[in-house]
């Protein structure tokens, strides 16, 4: 998931929050998804109910269950997080070779799978059979665009298939 801003702090007695984006403007941002705010670890998402831009980076909102001050206060300092990619991106890896940490080949990105909270990268192997892989920033390693070439640490067992 990206980080795509902060609540900054309530306002007002039924919920509305203030928040502060961070290198994407509020009119990008996609009202019909929903953003992520963590709790104990876990991502919980919520969905915009209202959705008012207040200059170039900060907009005055209301979530999906956040209905008091007290609810609105708790959530107040925290991250938010949004799980889609620009449909641009998505393409950017197509025909890029991929590599494990040790520099062994694995094949070449044939397409992207939008899974929400998984996305992937189907990979043609060398013997022909495709493979998904996850495309997680923990498992992404290194990316080299002048070799279109993508790092990533392979799960056991995946490429076993």
């Amino acid at each position: 998931m990206l980080r795509i801003g902060k609540v900054l702090k309530s306002n007002g007695t039924q919920g509305e929050l203030v928040m502060s984006f961070l290198d994407i403007l509020p009119e990008d941002i996609d009202l019909q998804e929903p953003v992520f705010i963590e709790f104990d670890g876990l991502p919980v998402p919520f969905y915009f109910e209202s959705f008012t831009p207040r200059g170039n980076n900060r907009a005055l909102v209301t979530l999906t269950g956040v209905r008091s001050l007290k609810d609105a206060d708790e959530l107040s300092g925290a991250d938010v997080f949004a799980d889609y990619f620009e449909e641009e991106d998505q393409e950017d890896f197509t025909g890029w070779s991929v590599q494990d940490p040790e520099g062994r080949l694995v094949g070449t990105v044939s397409a992207f799978e939008a899974i929400p909270g998984n996305p992937c990268l189907w990979v043609q192997k060398a013997d022909g059979q495709e493979v998904l892989l996850p495309l997680h920033e923990d498992l992404l390693k290194e990316v080299d665009e002048g070799k279109h070439l993508l790092t990533l640490v392979i799960p056991d067992g995946i490429l076993d298939l």
